[in-house]
């Protein structure tokens, strides 16, 4: 058991059952549920936008209001993500034992862990198309490059939800999220451009920003929603895949060893 705890994770069609009972769960608080993912960002998007986008103007040339939406939508699905592969997962892991009963039938723990990575890039993406409608209404992302952040959001949510779920394997109740949004994801958000450039920042910080997961996101979807095409597209694209991978691998590991020995 010691060695298969690391070996790669099988995949198998069985997590699509999985994913299905989660999808029909939240379809019966499916509206309370987008406008709680939305309004945050959607908050942000007008305080900041407006109110200090009265203040300054533009950030090279772009109008402030697109520069903070094209970034604050990836913050969004990175939020949206985490919280449904941490809270949400860990309420059916440990509190309502969801997972044990899923263990009974004719299912693997790979499964499980992989139904839940990808339904909570799912979810964060609903939201994400929740926020991009709201976008077009202000009259932002009107490109048809527009339509190539779909998939991207969903790369970017299964990486935010594979290193959600390596928090909660580790997790020994809800307070451990505490820390976890605290000094890492929010953080995040300030190093990652989404309110302002990162060349603003000290060097050592541009060099660490370099390596996040949500700045490689930003790098991507931002010239996309404002019509254009990503200068690093390679290189970040890499460092998203490295997330999402390792991260998902980790996870499969650490749960196995916290419910399988």
């Amino acid at each position: 058991m010691q060695n298969s705890n690391y070996s790669l994770p099988a995949f198998s069609l069985r997590f699509i059952p999985i994913w299905q009972r989660n999808f029909l769960v939240w379809k019966k608080l499916a509206v309370a549920s987008v406008l709680g993912n939305i309004a945050d960002p959607l908050i942000t998007l007008i305080a900041f936008g407006y109110g200090l986008g009265s203040l300054l103007k533009s950030i090279d040339g772009i109008p402030y209001i697109h520069y903070l939406a094209s970034g604050s939508i990836c913050m969004s699905i990175m939020m949206a993500a985490s919280f449904e592969a941490l809270y949400s997962a860990f309420s059916r892991m440990h509190v309502q034992r969801t997972w044990d009963a899923l263990m009974n039938a004719p299912l693997a723990l790979d499964d499980v862990i992989l139904a839940e990575m990808l339904w909570a890039a799912t979810k964060s993406v609903i939201s994400g198309v929740a926020i991009l409608g709201v976008m077009f209404m202000l009259g932002i992302g009107l490109h048809w490059n527009t339509l190539l952040v779909l998939p991207l959001l969903f790369v970017v949510g299964m990486t935010f939800a594979s290193l959600g779920l390596v928090a909660n394997a580790l997790a020994q109740g809800y307070d451990f999220f505490t820390y976890y949004f605290t000094l890492l994801l929010t953080p995040m958000i300030f190093l990652s451009g989404v309110y302002y450039p990162v060349s603003q920042l000290p060097p050592w910080l541009q060099a660490i920003s370099q390596l996040l997961p949500l700045s490689a996101a930003v790098h991507l979807v931002r010239p996309l929603v404002l019509g254009g095409w990503p200068m690093t597209a390679a290189s970040d694209m890499a460092i998203i895949a490295l997330y999402c991978v390792g991260g998902f691998y980790l996870a499969t590991v650490l749960t196995r060893r916290r419910l399988l020995n």
